[in-house]
């Protein structure tokens, strides 16, 4: 770890283990915060319009609003002396968008993607669910083909999740750097 605070932001497809790597992963550091994206949403308690198939503007420009609200609270944190280990779904052309919102630096990016079949399987052993119009595999392949190749990504398929929490440690730098 830097020597300093840092932002380190976890994401991947629902399911993929984000929220629990996340929490393993601050619990190890010193002076550290967990933020939770997807908080933002829940918030929203009238008129949330939810991501989908084929998402309304509406659903687009909360989805940007919730990305810039994690990264303002990731800057924030980070400003007041913590290393920040944000996590939440972002995938696509909304990845270079947050990071560039994401002023602080040290940054670090980890891309948690476990295959379609791990997810499956993690989705069925959980008491929430996570999916219903957005599939496993249409998420998968949002990740896998439309989402820039940046940071470190981890097929945590078959570890742990304090295994991955290690193996991030491990590989921050250079590995997970955004410059």
């Amino acid at each position: 770890m830097p020597d300093r605070p840092a932002v380190i932001l976890i994401t991947g497809i629902q399911a993929a283990g984000k929220s629990t790597v996340a929490q393993r992963l601050a619990e190890r550091l010193p002076r550290s915060v967990h933020v939770r994206g997807d908080a933002f949403r829940r918030m929203i308690v009238s008129g949330r319009a939810e991501m989908g198939p084929d998402p309304s503007a509406e659903a687009i420009r909360q989805l940007r609003l919730r990305h810039r609200l994690t990264a303002d609270t990731c800057d924030s944190y980070a400003d007041a002396g913590f290393t920040v280990v944000a996590q939440d779904v972002v995938l696509g052309e909304y990845l270079p968008e947050t990071l560039e919102r994401i002023r602080h630096r040290p940054l670090y990016l980890i891309v948690l993607a476990p295959t379609a079949s791990a997810v499956t399987a993690r989705e069925a052993g959980r008491d929430k669910i996570a999916y219903g119009e957005l599939t496993v595999e249409m998420l998968d392949r949002e990740l896998r083909t439309g989402t820039p190749r940046l940071g470190l990504w981890l097929d945590t398929s078959d570890r742990t999740p304090d295994e991955t929490a290690t193996e991030i440690l491990d590989r921050l730098e250079p590995d997970a750097a955004i410059r």
